[in-house]
């Protein structure tokens, strides 16, 4: 896609004519969004990957005038491409620039997250499901994750948060159990493809685990809850279960790696939502 990129800027440069800002701005929002879907050809681009752009750009805090102009550039680029037929059908026509959402971060209970761990998943996708809500790990954290940064002895992570902050995030038994299952299955896909990189997450046809396959599979996972979930539900879903079993405010945030705890006081808002939904359910 990076060569229709080109393409398109061409366009809007010699025949549109648009100022050299503009131009700037639209090839630099496109190829955030070709390097997000890890330059996917065009022609299998679906609604679900432009979402789940969308969303990992609310997750990681971009503003909404922000978002709203690279939707902008992406519904010119993707209009652009269908009228000279590269596309025959456009997957963001339907999406319009949408607002951060003032309501509290969505959250799963204890029984859905139990719902998901019975599913039968695959031994990586179990270890993504783990380390996501078990540790809290934002998804970028989880796809750069090396083998080195695991200490299976002590049962903890050195993972590598925004800023390059280091933080140690501690894992149980039950993990513990499924990322020994998952590095004897990697170490025969590493040996069969001659792979060398210590980075975690390898699929079993020797490609690195991307955001964007990340997504995927929580996307599908939501389905069987018939809910609309991110990986940084997983997140918000960690967070809001500590905080609900006693656990302190300022040791949630050194695991969530928040540099604010009032970032991490949003939580104590959606644990007290959650106890009193579960009162009123219970009494009426």
């Amino acid at each position: 896609m990076y060569q229709l990129l080109s393409d398109y800027i061409d366009y809007i440069d010699i025949e549109k004519g648009l100022s050299k800002n503009t131009i700037d701005a639209y090839r630099r929002d496109i190829f955030d969004f070709i390097t997000f879907i890890n330059d996917e050809d065009i022609s299998v681009i679906t609604r679900l990957h432009i979402s789940s752009y969308i969303m990992d750009l609310r997750e990681n805090g971009l503003s909404p005038s922000s978002i709203s102009r690279k939707i902008s550039a992406l519904k010119s680029f993707f209009k652009w491409a269908c009228a000279n037929e590269i596309l025959k059908n456009n997957p963001i026509s339907s999406i319009e620039p949408a607002k951060l959402p003032k309501h509290l971060p969505k959250v799963l209970s204890l029984n859905e997250i139990n719902t998901l761990m019975r599913q039968n998943l695959s031994t990586i996708e179990n270890v993504i499901i783990e380390l996501l809500y078990s540790c809290g790990l934002r998804v970028s954290e989880l796809t750069n994750l090396k083998i080195t940064d695991i200490n299976l002895k002590s049962k903890n992570i050195i993972c590598s948060g925004k800023g390059s902050k280091e933080r140690l995030v501690p894992f149980g038994d039950f993990a513990l159990k499924k990322i020994n299952n998952y590095l004897k299955e990697r170490e025969i896909t590493a040996y069969k493809y001659n792979i060398n990189s210590q980075l975690l997450l390898i699929r079993n046809d020797g490609k690195f685990i991307t955001r964007q396959d990340i997504y995927r599979i929580i996307h599908r996972l939501g389905t069987i809850l018939n809910k609309e979930i991110s990986p940084h539900t997983l997140r918000h879903t960690f967070a809001t279960h500590l905080l609900e079993n006693g656990a302190d405010l300022r040791v949630v945030q050194e695991l969530l790696g928040h540099s604010d705890v009032a970032t991490t006081q949003l939580y104590t808002h959606i644990s007290k939502k959650r106890l009193k939904d579960i009162y009123f359910k219970i009494n009426t």
